[in-house]
């Protein structure tokens, strides 16, 4: 029996912090970007490539309420699967309307060994902290 320092339980253990990629336990999966600072560009919140595995579930996107978006600014979230784009979430702000709220959660089938990214963007020139989850279930 082999033993590995400090690797715990690999499947199913618990929770050891935000990651870009998609944790599975049992039959669920799951993963938290954490705070993603995005400031009038776009940054990766999850790259990953999928197991032997289908993975049925939600993408579920936010931002600090706190976020200081003012003015006409975009703010988005993208999807890819083997680099194709196949979805692109976009809410637009106003000057009346700083912070508009949205629905945020997204049914997503993931196929077996699919390459994934997730990116946030934003055109606003100040910090805008925002936040990913893709949680679900598995089926081999």
């Amino acid at each position: 029996m082999a033993i590995i320092g400090g690797a715990g339980n690999p499947v199913g253990g618990s929770f050891t912090g935000p990651a870009e990629a998609l944790e599975i336990a049992g039959d669920f999966a799951y993963g938290y970007s954490g705070e993603v600072l995005v400031n009038n560009n776009t940054v990766t919140m999850f790259e990953f490539t999928t197991g032997n595995y289908l993975f049925v579930g939600t993408f579920s996107y936010g931002i600090d309420q706190n976020a200081s978006l003012t003015g006409s600014k975009l703010l988005g979230f993208t999807i890819e699967m083997n680099g194709a784009k196949i979805m692109q979430l976009v809410t637009q702000t106003s000057t009346n309307y700083p912070m508009i709220d949205f629905d945020n959660n997204y049914d997503i089938i993931i196929p077996a060994y699919t390459q994934i990214k997730i990116e946030s963007e934003t055109t606003n020139a100040g910090n805008v902290p925002t936040y990913g989850i893709l949680a679900g279930r598995i089926y081999k």
